[in-house]
């Protein structure tokens, strides 16, 4: 396969693989922000996509799907262990989310996080052409950028990262801190969801490596200045809002509404199976609600979509077990024959249901413990063309510093939660508009392609100056 200008590099490939009934292999484009924030860049650049595909042990030569060129990545079963379940999801992951679950610290999975990221940089190496661009993604590959730099001191590179960055009293406790801000200040332009994180990673900086920062950038020993700034991503509004539109949709939002009894207002959640999520804070919060019967099953129900989430990872097995107790309780308590005080749903639902569940909502409880961003937010705004509708947010999403009129909470304060819920609940009109209105104007003003541009604008700034 030919070098490409613009390489992305990312924990996963953005199709999935499919076995048809009668075994056809097939490749299908992956849900999630990423993909849909950068497909429509790389059908109009010479690109290619270094990653996953998301099975063990899979050995694929490079191929073209969706009109993007792929290059595979193999990882072995101890590696999905140990990069992958282990050093990221169970190292990294609890780690930069305020340690709301314990990290586990293990010299063998981060042995395996250097390894698994020098084969992406290597694979990324080799697939750029001369003075191209790599651009790569998130807290799976934070050594990537560096290791790249080695092997390509021609190339542009770029960082960026999708959660949060602690502040430096939890950051410090990783064993191999410096490593990891080493390898990302590899990249020429390093990214962040908010600007409270890019503070958290210079601070970080300053007080581990002693490098000099000035502004947004960083002094380097080499006389390199990297470039570190907050791009708030966003998503692609216009699916959701053609959605939100058709006929069939809003029969179908209507169908949930009469399935569900035709309560006064819909509460809803919808969230990965994660311990960032605050989904048991939720929960808690509505059954107490209920049981001092401030509010009744017959006028108010909440539906919480949990999809499944590293479900071989020990704290998310407890996670689903502590929910669907709670659940179990609540509605033991509360249903009636006619209704159902908590519709929980484990499981993920194609966009078109996800839709018609938003425009059935009347209330969207974003309360999150600790968020990047948190795109589902966004998602819900898009939608809401009727400019009806109330957003509960958590402070402590990204998405808090752009959404301004949402109701905001602080969701460890089960008593504010409460509180937050029947505000959004009694919200008159009139208000419910005027905030709707503001709030739609930020998410499609600021889509995801204003985000990848202002990111990659930056990038060839850099490149530029190389």
């Amino acid at each position: 396969m030919t070098a490409a200008e613009f390489v992305v590099v990312a924990n996963r490939l953005p199709v999935d693989r499919v076995i048809t009934p009668d075994g056809e292999e097939q490749w299908r484009t992956s849900p999630g922000g990423l993909v849909a924030a950068l497909e429509p860049m790389m059908h109009t650049v010479n690109g290619a996509w270094v990653g996953w595909p998301g099975q063990a042990d899979l050995e694929l030569a490079p191929f073209e799907a969706n009109g993007i060129r792929l290059i595979p990545i193999t990882l072995s079963e101890d590696e999905v262990a140990e990069y992958y379940e282990g050093f990221s999801n169970d190292t990294i992951w609890p780690l930069y989310h305020d340690v709301i679950a314990p990290p586990q610290y293990h010299r063998e999975w981060w042995e395996a996080y250097m390894a698994v990221n020098r084969r992406f940089a290597e694979a990324a190496a080799s697939a750029v052409v001369d003075g191209g661009t790599v651009w790569v993604h998130d807290y799976q590959l934070q050594l990537v950028p560096e290791m790249l730099r080695a092997l390509r001191p021609d190339i542009t590179i770029g960082y960026f990262h999708h959660i949060p960055f602690p502040a430096h009293g939890l950051y410090s406790q990783l064993p191999w801190r410096d490593q990891v801000l080493r390898g990302l200040l590899g990249a020429d332009v390093i990214g962040f969801q908010r600007g409270q994180d890019a503070q958290s990673f210079l601070a970080a900086v300053r007080r581990r490596l002693r490098y000099e920062v000035k502004g947004a950038a960083v002094t380097l020993p080499d006389g390199r200045l990297p470039l570190v700034k907050a791009f708030p991503i966003s998503i692609d509004t216009t699916p959701y809002r053609e959605l939100s539109q058709r006929p069939d949709i809003q029969a179908r939002a209507a169908e949930i509404r009469e399935s569900l009894g035709n309560p006064r207002k819909i509460l809803l959640g919808v969230d990965r199976l994660d311990y960032t999520k605050g989904i048991r804070h939720r929960i808690k919060a509505f059954g107490e609600l209920l049981d001092q019967g401030r509010i009744s099953v017959e006028d108010v129900t909440l539906v919480q979509v949990a999809s499944p989430s590293r479900e071989r990872v020990d704290a998310y097995v407890h996670l689903r077990d502590e929910i669907e107790l709670a659940v179990g309780r609540i509605n033991g308590d509360h249903d009636t024959m006619g209704h159902t005080a908590i519709r929980y749903l484990h499981q993920g639902f194609p966009r078109e249901e996800m839709v018609a569940l938003y425009l059935a909502a009347d209330v969207m409880l974003v309360t999150a413990l600790r968020d990047g961003m948190n795109l589902v937010a966004k998602e819900y705004v898009a939608t809401r063309a009727d400019n009806r509708g109330v957003l509960v947010l958590s402070e402590f999403t990204g998405a808090a510093d752009e959404l301004r009129q949402a109701v905001r909470v602080n969701p460890h304060d089960i008593d504010g939660v409460k509180d937050a819920i029947l505000t959004a609940i009694e919200m008159p009109p009139a208000e419910q508009g005027r905030r709707m209105r503001a709030l739609r104007k930020r998410v499609l003003e600021h889509d995801v392609a204003a985000w990848s541009s202002s990111f990659l604008a930056e990038l060839e700034s850099a490149r530029r100056a190389h």
